[in-house]
This record gives C-alpha cells, sequence and structure tokens, in this order.
C-alpha cells in the first residue's frame, strides 16, 4: 500500500472526530491523518541549560511544527529526575553512583523552568485536562516526570508538581531508589516498597497517570493491587530473543496483560531493541496480539532513544501506514495512533 492508498483508505477519518464518544478532534490539523498522541517524549532534550543536552529554543521550535504537520494532538514530554547520574553509551544507559538528596527536586525544577520557557511562543500549549484534546488548535504538551526521585521523603511534593501542570509521573528509572525496583537493577526493594505505596496512592487521589516504563514486573503488580487505576507503560516492547540490544527493558506476555487487565495502556517503542524499521511493525502487532488493540499506543521516547528505528513524526505516520498496510482497520489505526490515550486521559485525569 503507497501513501496515496494509505490516505484513500484513512480519508474517513478527515474532518471527524478521533472517537465520537469522547469527541476528540483533529478539524485543525492537516487532512487525512489521524490523530497522534505520544506517550513519552523529550522533545528537544532540553534536560541541563547549558549542557551537552540542551539545543535551544530552535531544535524545540521545530519539533513542535514537526508534531503540528504530523497530526500530534497531544504527547507527555518528560522531565528527567535522575539526568544528572545518567551516561549514555553504545550498550545504553549506565548509571556509576546513586543520587543525594535534594539533587533530583532541583534538577526537576530546573527541567521545568527550561521547558515552560521554551514551550512560550510556540504552538502549543501545556495540557492538564482531557478536555485540552477536545477539537485542539495547537499540540497538548502534557508534563511529565521520568523517576519520582525528585519526592524524597516528603510525599506532599506530589500535590506540588500537580500544581505546577505535572500530570504523569514514572515511578522508577535507571538509578535505584526507595519506591520499587527497575528492570536493568538488581531488585532492592522486593517490589513496590511501603513508600511507594504512599505515592501510587496520592498520584491516583489526584487523578495522576502512573506511568510504570522501567519497573520490574513486581514493582507492576504491586502497583496494580494499590491503585486501582488504569496504568500507563509508556515505552517497552513485548521480550523477543535475549540477546537483542537492552533486551532487560523489554516486557514478558505475562507483564504486558498484566498492564492492559488495569484497564491501562502501553506505548510501542521503536527503540534499537527492534532490528529496523519493519522489525518493529512486527514487533507492534505481537504486542497488539498479545494485550489487544484497545491497550496500544506509540511511545517514541523522541530525542532520547537508544538507536531508534523512528527518528521523527512523520516516521510515526509511516508506521501507521505500514500497520494498515498489514491489515489493522481504519478504527484499529485511530486507536493505537490516539484513541487508546483519549480514553486513558479522560478516565485517569480529573477535568
Amino acid at each position: 500500500m503507497d501513501r496515496n492508498q494509505f490516505l484513500k483508505y484513512v480519508g474517513a477519518f478527515a474532518g471527524a472526530t478521533l472517537l465520537p464518544d469522547l469527541g476528540f478532534g483533529f478539524s485543525n490539523f492537516p487532512e487525512n491523518k489521524p490523530a497522534i498522541f505520544d506517550l513519552h517524549c523529550h522533545t528537544g532534550r532540553f534536560f541541563a541549560k547549558g549542557g551537552p543536552t540542551y539545543p535551544g529554543d530552535e531544535a524545540f521550535s521545530k519539533a513542535v511544527t514537526e508534531m503540528n504537520q504530523s497530526g500530534v494532538i497531544g504527547v507527555f514530554l518528560s522531565i528527567v529526575s535522575d539526568i544528572s547520574l545518567l551516561k549514555i553509551t553504545d550498550k545504553g544507559v549506565v548509571v556509576d553512583s546513586k543520587l543525594e538528596k535534594g539533587v533530583a527536586w532541583e534538577s526537576y525544577k530546573n527541567q521545568l523552568g527550561i521547558l515552560k520557557e521554551l514551550a512560550k511562543g510556540q504552538n502549543a500549549q501545556i495540557g492538564k485536562t482531557s478536555g485540552d484534546l477536545k477539537n485542539p488548535k495547537k499540540v497538548n504538551l502534557f508534563l511529565s516526570c521520568e523517576g519520582a526521585d525528585f519526592v524524597e521523603e516528603d510525599i506532599d511534593r506530589i500535590n506540588e508538581v500537580y500544581e505546577q501542570g505535572v500530570r504523569s509521573v514514572q515511578l522508577v528509572h535507571y538509578v535505584p531508589n526507595n519506591i520499587g525496583d527497575l528492570q536493568t537493577a538488581d531488585p532492592v526493594n522486593g517490589g513496590l516498597s511501603t513508600h511507594g505505596k504512599s505515592i501510587v496512592k496520592r498520584l491516583t487521589e489526584l487523578g495522576m497517570v502512573i506511568d510504570l516504563a522501567h519497573a520490574s514486573f513486581d514493582t507492576v503488580k504491586g502497583v496494580a493491587e494499590v491503585s486501582g487505576a488504569p496504568l500507563l507503560l509508556s515505552h517497552s516492547i513485548l521480550a523477543d530473543e535475549p540477546n537483542r540490544p537492552i533486551a532487560a527493558r523489554a516486557m514478558s506476555r505475562d507483564h504486558a496483560k498484566l498492564i492492559a487487565e488495569t484497564g491501562g495502556l502501553i506505548g510501542a517503542w521503536p527503540s534499537g531493541f527492534s532490528k529496523d524499521f519493519d522489525d518493529f511493525v512486527e514487533n507492534t502487532l505481537r504486542l497488539i496480539d498479545a494485550v489487544g488493540v484497545d491497550h496500544v499506543g506509540i511511545g517514541t521516547d523522541m530525542d532520547a532513544n537508544f538507536q531508534p528505528v523512528i527518528n521523527d513524526y512523520y516516521g510515526v505516520e509511516k508506521w501507521l501506514e505500514a500497520l494498515a498496510a498489514k491489515g489493522l482497520s481504519s478504527s484499529e489505526v485511530e486507536k493505537i495512533a490516539g484513541g487508546n490515550a483519549g480514553k486513558l486521559l479522560q478516565t485517569v485525569l480529573k477535568d
């Protein structure tokens, strides 16, 4: 199926609502494009102003323009709590020390200020409710935080970041913490800790999306027992051969099914775990087969991914085309592109 055939195939999308019962529209975006919601990205890699990952306003502006042109109605744009300790290698991310008290909180506040400053004057807005996705005139940047390390022992910081606009918190990242265990480090908490349970309860009470990317299966089980809300696993993929790059970040089928059983959502992750773009398409289909089309979306990890097989949002469009060519219906493509994300936000966030 070539591009023109695909556009004709999804022509029924144009000018219509993404999901009629929710009213998520995209009439203000380019015609014939399914509305996309990216469950995890780092647009512009703005983590450290003046540092090696800070590209300035031009790169951020270019990324937002690309989103608008590709029909992206929203993203979870991520701050990284433990960024000061992460080192990027040809085999992935490594950590060689522990977070000192106060470092994650200060880093969070620094990144939040940078992000909000970058967003000014762009064709974008900070999204806070699911209602912001209805007939959007610009991309919604929903703030998220990768790693709840910033909480330390002060649970009330969760209320503070909520007031500052954050709507999703990923409990763990690469630096082991006292909240839960990671996929990429030896367990230290026995799954979700007592402190972690308190954090999960507070996030649930406030109506914030709980993201379990990077969390061990035992941690996910603990969160599912405590929260009762639909859970997000923003960027991962089903396990395959154990010798694949960053295989530790993949999920078992049981791991994936548990997320789906909460009514939650998994963002298919176009990282170097997949051998190439075509392999990522096949891995997406395996994920759909495991959990069902209602529980799959896209989590690009854009601008901070490991050896990505999708490098921009035009590539996300091509991925949707490829899924349609593999036999997915127009309604199934809509769900994966952004419809499932819209449902999750409407269920969890408080308007």
